[in-house]
């Protein structure tokens, strides 16, 4: 059975939680005072370590007229701090052969470093330097407005990229999840750098904070790195405050579903996504969910690729996607080809669509769990996919499976889990969304 990650600091140092993983990994999980969550994964004989600070505050949680200051942010703490100059902070990193990176989604963020075990401390200091104490001055905020601005102009010229957005906002209009992450032109070349300093010092607290750890670290080690890099950055860990509650997966969802949306543009190809709300994150189907996706979308052998790509030669690019949120979740199938062939194209998807729901074959079900299997264990070998694990467990799920207990719980689907969830997603009202050259043209 999973093991609960409770939300409940007490006594010192806090709430702890330790069991082994599959082959002597150890996985220990503290709640230091403050409310600051920090979890670990050593692993015996890596030598790398991945670092990760993990803020829960994302894209949704921002006003309409400030939508995108959480990416703004994930850029402006690369700039500096009182003690670090950016090219101190990125100095840091190549001296050592690390890596350094950040990422912003709908529901959190993440500042993270690979390193060897023996430069854990610098990349915790260093990380926990920028989320405590960046500068955010209006000089850098100038600067990183016309990156920013940049960043948005070369996502707006894949088309792939807008479909995907479009989908979100197709499927989730009115909901800020529909927003895309890094707002709009307008809202960016308009939101002031007081803003954005104030969604910072709202969302960078201890008790919203997960610090996780995989590879060749110590959990003590880290612990203690962790308060001291804190306590030097100006937090106040002296009290022995609770985590902040994960967010509510039972909230109602108020957002209206468009049917159709065509954006019409001078390119090669037309671009589509066709799909329909789908599962939120802590679903108990979601294995089964993943076992589907892989039959219908999710590889070589899957029947989207064979029918649209493999025996008609019809699209290079076609596959089907889940992406759950904490209440909802969205599940598409994408296809990028040259116009002429587009309502082929899209009659094949929902035709394949469709036929899941009349059942999968036992080689196919058995092929999509190997692949699921296969796929995880692989990604799994690389510790920042473990240390991922871990916040997201933490921040999404409260509780986390060893890794043989969530492979045991894929190679439990029944063909009968499959067809449920197959007609499930298909009776579920629908958006279409097509960006390129316009119909007939």
């Amino acid at each position: 059975m999973p093991h609960d990650l409770p939300l409940v600091a007490s006594g010192e140092p806090g709430s702890e939680l330790s069991f082994e993983q599959d082959h002597g990994a150890l996985i220990r999980r503290s709640v230091l005072r403050g409310g600051v969550r920090v979890l670990t994964e050593q692993i015996p004989g890596m030598r790398s370590a991945t670092i990760g600070a993990w803020v829960g505050v994302g894209s949704r949680d921002e006003t309409p007229a400030h939508a995108g200051s959480t990416h703004f942010l994930e850029h402006l703490l690369f700039k500096g701090t009182a003690t670090r100059s950016a090219l101190d902070i990125a100095e840091s990193f190549d001296r050592v052969g690390g890596e350094h990176n950040a990422m912003t989604g709908k529901e959190y963020t993440a500042y993270y470093a690979r390193v060897l075990d023996a430069d854990v401390s610098m990349a915790i200091e260093v990380t926990l330097d920028m989320v405590t104490s960046s500068k955010i001055d209006e000089a850098d905020f100038e600067l990183e407005r016309t990156v920013i601005l940049e960043e948005i102009a070369m996502n707006d010229d894949d088309p792939s990229d807008v479909v995907g957005e479009r989908f979100a906002e197709a499927i989730l209009g009115g909901h800020p999840l529909g927003r895309p992450i890094g707002g709009t032109p307008e809202i960016i070349r308009a939101v002031p750098r007081d803003a954005v300093w104030a969604h910072y010092r709202e969302h960078y607290v201890p008790e919203g904070l997960v610090i996780a750890a995989a590879g060749g670290v110590d959990h003590d080690e880290v612990c203690a790195l962790a308060a001291s890099s804190l306590t030097a950055g100006g937090w106040d860990l002296s009290a022995p405050s609770a985590p902040l509650a994960r967010r509510d997966t039972s909230a109602s969802l108020d957002a209206t579903l468009t049917p159709n949306l065509e954006i019409e543009r001078d390119d090669e190809q037309v671009n589509v996504i066709i799909g329909t709300r789908g599962y939120k994150a802590t679903d108990p189907r979601r294995s089964a969910v993943g076992v589907y996706n892989a039959i219908l979308g999710g590889g070589m052998s899957s029947r989207l690729f064979q029918e649209v790509r493999e025996k008609r030669g019809l699209a290079y690019n076609v596959y089907s996607f889940p992406s759950p949120s904490a209440e909802t979740g969205l599940f598409g199938m994408y296809a990028g080809c040259a116009p002429e062939r587009a309502d082929q194209v899209m009659e094949l998807m929902v035709a394949e669509f469709e036929r899941m729901a009349r059942g999968v074959t036992e080689a196919e079900l058995e092929r999509a769990k190997g692949q699921i299997v296969g796929s995880t264990v692989l990604r799994l070998e690389d510790s920042y996919s473990r240390m991922s694990r871990l916040a997201r467990s933490e921040l999404v799920f409260g509780d986390l499976w060893s890794i043989g207990e969530a492979l045991d719980e894929v190679r439990a689907v029944t063909a009968a889990d499959v067809q449920a969830v197959a007609a499930d997603l298909a009776a579920r009202e629908r958006a279409v969304v097509r960006v390129g050259p316009r119909s007939g043209a």
